[in-house]
């Protein structure tokens, strides 16, 4: 598990900074593609590691989450929620957090935002076959 901790920790990382680049692009007009994210973010990113092991669980268990890949993804969106939600809480007792969503429409206490499912619901996909491959 150590070696999928730092693959989905530098995955995580890429994946921030080129959304975070695409973002600045398309709402600020920065043609220079300046993505940011904080050494912070690379355990939490990390944590997705955990994900092979509880797909293996899921799918020991179950042969409808083995074939449901809707099913198993909203778990891991529920656990990404859940994961992002309490590190941000303490980050944020801290004075360390490098995230507040409390502009966002959608957002809880301003560390976690709804409208952000879908992109966890693939990467929770994206880190079940990268962990498991």
């Amino acid at each position: 598990m150590d070696n999928n901790f730092i693959k989905c920790g530098l995955a995580g990382w890429s994946a921030e900074l080129c959304y975070s680049s695409l973002i600045a692009r398309t709402r600020d007009h920065d043609k220079r593609l300046m993505g940011q994210t904080s050494l912070y973010m690379f355990p939490i990113y990390g944590m997705a590691a955990a994900i092979g092991p509880i797909r293996q669980k899921l799918c020991a268990r179950s042969e409808f989450l083995q074939k449901s890949a809707v099913c198993r993804g909203g778990i891991y969106t529920g656990l990404i929620f859940l994961t992002e939600y309490c590190t941000g809480w303490l980050l944020r007792k801290a004075g360390r957090c490098p995230w507040d969503y409390s502009q966002a429409k959608l957002n809880i206490n301003g560390l976690i935002r709804l409208d952000f499912a879908p992109f966890w619901f693939a990467l929770g996909l994206f880190f079940e076959h990268y962990t498991t491959a």
